[in-house]
């Protein structure tokens, strides 16, 4: 699985609903004042799960994908896709399929869940890892309405996993960054056993061909780019530990279920609330 090409488009995922709660996004209907856009209202459908959680998927005319937006009724954000599916499919790596294709396309859909809509069928379901939830397709003129008094944001995710180390203590060294193209020098380091990893301030970050130097209060991480060489932990130009690299595309529901990081936080998809 290329993770760095996934992240950048889904993500990553430890986030803030803060940043999407102050930004405004259009919806592909925009306000319905065209043709096109009453077309594509018309193609849109909404399931609900009886709970008051709604997701909402309509067509995508650039890609003949889908777009899917995931909320309460009175406000939605939109779901990350994922690159090469239709766009009813997402990442969310607390929910884990074991029967699902390792790799496909470079693609690890063990942690990837999906709506399932049947229009003609009505039929409409959601698949969190191996666990189904039925949903129910609201009627076209209840469901414009619902939407037309909502708000939308694009999606909440702004750090994605970008190294996981460890030491022979069972102490975790984790670092994520920025998950859109813009903030992705934009680090934080985590330290700790798993589940209570603690953040370290950051004071300087060095990137070159060798690897990367993560200066924090407490020490630096030294992660080197040649995986057959040990990256490093230095604390106060002393103590110094050799670090194991473990593979972040292979522990994604590690990250995000046990070591403590992302505890609590909602990553904008439909599995949310499940």
């Amino acid at each position: 699985m290329n993770f760095q090409r996934l992240a950048a488009v889904a993500v990553s995922f430890a986030c803030s609903t803060t940043l999407a709660a102050e930004s405004n996004l259009q919806p592909p209907w925009g306000t319905e004042q065209n043709l096109g856009q009453k077309m594509v209202m018309e193609a849109t459908s909404v399931c609900a799960d009886g709970k008051g959680h709604y997701v909402v998927l309509s067509p995508d005319e650039e890609t003949n994908g889908t777009h899917l937006f995931y909320g309460d009724g009175k406000n939605f954000t939109q779901v990350d896709r994922i690159p090469y599916t239709s766009g009813a499919s997402f990442l969310d790596p607390r929910f884990f399929n074991k029967s699902a294709n390792p790799n496909f396309r470079g693609i690890d859909y063990r942690v990837v869940s999906e709506v399932e809509l049947e229009r003609k069928e009505k039929k409409c379901s959601l698949r969190c890892g191996d666990k189904t939830i039925p949903l129910t397709i609201m009627e076209p003129e209840a469901g414009a309405d619902l939407l037309r008094k909502a708000s939308y944001a694009p999606s909440p995710n702004q750090f994605a996993p970008y190294a996981l180390l460890r030491d022979t203590k069972g102490n975790y060294y984790f670092v994520d960054r920025g998950a859109k193209p813009t903030e992705q020098k934009n680090f934080r380091v985590f330290i700790g056993p798993r589940g209570s990893l603690k953040p370290q301030k950051m004071t300087n970050v060095i990137a070159d061909s060798e690897g990367e130097i993560f200066s924090t209060k407490k020490g630096d991480l030294r992660l080197v780019l040649d995986k057959s060489k040990s990256s490093v932990w230095i604390e106060n130009t002393k103590k110094s530990l050799d670090l194991r690299q473990v593979p972040v595309e292979e522990n994604l529901p590690l990250i995000y279920n046990d070591l403590g990081v992302y505890e609590g936080i909602r990553l904008g998809t439909p599995c949310d609330d499940q």
